[in-house]
């Protein structure tokens, strides 16, 4: 019931609230506060270190390790195959604190959901994964971390790059580059050992050569005010933060929290007409309508039913948004 994207089933309806025009950046959407699925044979290009200059560990340390904090190590590699991978085997050894972070400069095997592999030129993006332990809270409700992930990246990275966000669900996060919307990150949260390593990838100073498909984009390329990857790192894990403990404290309650209609409010999914890809090759057409109690999408299909889906590939079909499927 955790594997992969956490997301399990549920009842309790949210109907959208608020305008379609609504992203995460817009003033309503503040906070109490990866790179694209990119082919093996796509270009690898390398840039000097002053146009990708590296991470600052130290400085990132001092910045976000707190005694009271959530995050309790911060550790950059120069290149591994998969952050998650690399946390997932830590956790499954026993004894890796909640709070673990771990930063590449480079993926070599990164991955996303449906196992579609994922790599970006070095020190072009974020890739990250961080490891948390929510042992308190119902398991049944961890199925909305990553969308709670969603939430945190997307209001952090609209507060620190000066761009509007959006989600597409379950666990994509999107950007508007002249005038259509393009991929410029994901999600991938795993249970692992006695909690869920949480990855997170995102485009940060991709051009468009270097872009592997036409419906991805970068911070860059959306015009963002800042593209230094520490601040963009620091403000997508204070936000991470501030969001998991407003869902901890509400012991998992997406609606008490807030989470819910926060996610539901940055969804570019609903009010669209969507293709649901299930497993089993079965698909679903049909409006997207709400985000659950369990942050499954409700579909409202032609024949009057609403029906849940859970895990899947979603494809924008048409709506008021243009160009992303």
């Amino acid at each position: 019931m955790l594997d992969g994207d956490l997301l399990v089933g549920g009842c309790l309806l949210l109907t959208r609230s608020v305008s379609a025009g609504i992203r995460f950046g817009s003033a309503s959407l503040a906070t109490p506060n990866v790179g694209c699925m990119t082919p093996p044979d796509a270009p690898h290009n390398r840039w000097s270190d002053l146009d990708r200059p590296p991470l600052n560990v130290a400085a990132l340390r001092r910045g976000l390790l707190r005694p009271d904090g959530l995050w309790t190590s911060l550790d950059v590699v120069d290149a591994t195959g998969s952050t998650n991978s690399d946390l997932a085997v830590r956790a499954a050894g026993g004894g890796l604190a909640e709070g673990t972070v771990l930063v590449a400069e480079e993926q070599t095997a990164g991955r996303g959901r449906l196992d579609r592999s994922w790599t970006a030129p070095p020190r072009s993006g974020l890739f990250l994964s961080v490891y948390l332990n929510p042992g308190g809270v119902p398991v049944e409700r961890w199925g909305w971390l990553p969308l709670l992930a969603g939430v945190a990246a997307a209001t952090g990275l609209a507060q620190s790059a000066g761009v509007d966000m959006a989600l597409k669900w379950p666990n994509d996060l999107l950007v508007t580059i002249g005038g259509t919307e393009r991929k410029t990150g994901g999600i991938l949260a795993e249970r692992a050992g006695e909690g869920v390593v949480i990855g997170i990838g995102l485009n940060v100073s991709l051009r468009a050569a270097e872009l592997p498909a036409p419906h991805a984009g970068s911070l860059a390329l959306a015009g963002a005010v800042s593209t230094d990857r520490e601040t963009l790192l620091r403000a997508v894990l204070r936000s991470l933060e501030q969001w998991y403990a407003r869902w901890r404290d509400a012991n998992g309650d997406a609606a008490e929290s807030g989470l819910q209609a926060a996610y539901a409010a940055g969804c570019a999914t609903l009010d669209r007409t969507v293709r649901a890809e299930l497993p089993g090759d079965r698909s679903v057409v049909g409006e997207a309508v709400a985000i659950d109690g369990d942050g499954r999408l409700v579909l409202a299909t032609g024949d009057g039913i609403q029906e849940p889906v859970s895990a899947g590939d979603i494809v924008h079909l048409r709506g008021e948004r243009g160009g992303l499927t």
